[in-house]
């Protein structure tokens, strides 16, 4: 358990932490021999907790234990306790096919509680609480990207039950990841072959395009710049990228934060206001893998929602799912364009 405290000097008192449930099953590794990606084969997370008349992520109260112990907290880290990593499986039978074999799915789940408060998004907290959200996610990936067989940290959040969170007190999750996951292999290898062709950072010269164009930029400050992708997949998608040429979140000077925390929640307040109603969303951060290769990465989160307002969703289909190729069914432009106007609400 990991607490992250804005003043000093907080004393909790003793308090049992919910019963921890029987060990789940191991997760493990199978490897699809027909494109090389790799998939997490984790069934018991279908018992995960799960939204419900008591909130395991609330403070503890007398005679209720909870999830995260000693009462009031401000943000609070823990293990998850259905991880879809950190098993300890062992490779499949010895006489079968080496195709088929299973491997161990180590690595680290968490949680991260932005708050105490079960009815108050992150998009709605207070800046310095937005700022504390922040200093955490850096200090767990500087401490996670330290763990032998960890290749990848990844920031992220699934805000609303229609885009898979299962409970509605506001969180995120911290996933370290064995392995890089294949769209971040993918980003990584473009940047490598950029930088063979003796070219500059791809992601760098991204970012000068969209601002030099304008059009779909959303927001701007000091260190840090929000835009609507040339090529967006989803009904409302920006791209939040920091200015500087930085590897991931514990690189940031104490400035580059600070100015985070102020256009990180209006960009999610923008997904709060852009309909009639708050729009589910999901958002992820990009950093540089714990190793190899982190002189290519150029820090930036993506935020996206499937949603154009309540009831209407871009559903992905056969052609999607099946053959990988996304049909995008909105206007790049406008969609910039709605969430600039947002700005007044927000």
């Amino acid at each position: 358990m990991h607490y992250y405290d804005e003043n000093p000097g907080r004393v909790r008192a003793d308090a049992p932490a919910r019963p921890v449930p029987a060990p789940a099953p191991a997760s493990s590794l199978r490897r699809d021999p027909t494109t090389g990606e790799w998939i997490l084969m984790a069934a018991h997370r279908r018992r995960r907790s799960a939204t419900g008349p008591h909130c395991p992520l609330c403070p503890d109260t007398p005679g209720e234990a909870a999830e995260i112990p000693g009462g009031a907290y401000d943000v609070a880290v823990f293990d998850n306790r259905f991880p879809a990593l950190g098993g300890t499986s062992a490779p499949g039978p010895a006489d079968g096919p080496a195709m088929l074999a299973d491997a161990p799915a180590p690595g680290r789940c968490e949680v991260i509680s932005y708050s105490g408060d079960h009815h108050t998004p992150l998009a709605r907290l207070p800046r310095s609480r937005v700022r504390t959200v922040i200093e955490a996610w850096a200090d767990r990936t500087r401490e996670l990207n330290r763990l032998d067989g960890v290749a990848q940290v990844v920031c992220f959040e699934n805000r609303g039950a229609e885009v898979g969170a299962s409970l509605d007190h506001p969180h995120g999750q911290i996933y370290a990841y064995p392995w890089i996951p294949d769209r971040f292999a993918r980003m990584q290898e473009t940047a490598r072959q950029a930088r063979l062709r003796g070219e500059d950072c791809v992601f760098c010269a991204v970012l000068g395009t969209e601002e030099r164009e304008g059009s779909r930029i959303v927001t701007r400050s000091a260190h840090w710049a929000a835009f609507v992708p040339f090529a967006a997949r989803w009904p409302f998608e920006v791209h939040l990228y920091a200015r500087r040429h930085v590897p991931d979140l514990a690189a940031l000077t104490e400035e580059e934060r600070e100015d985070l925390a102020g256009i990180y929640r209006s960009v999610l307040r923008r997904f709060e206001t852009v309909a009639d109603q708050p729009l589910p969303y999901m958002a992820v951060w990009v950093q540089a893998p714990a190793r190899e290769g982190r002189e290519l990465a150029h820090l930036r989160a993506q935020v996206f929602s499937d949603h154009w307002g309540p009831g209407a969703v871009k559903r992905m289909a056969a052609g999607e799912l099946g053959a990988g190729a996304f049909v995008s069914e909105t206007d790049p432009e406008r969609a910039a364009e709605a969430l600039r106007r947002a700005a007044v609400t927000a």
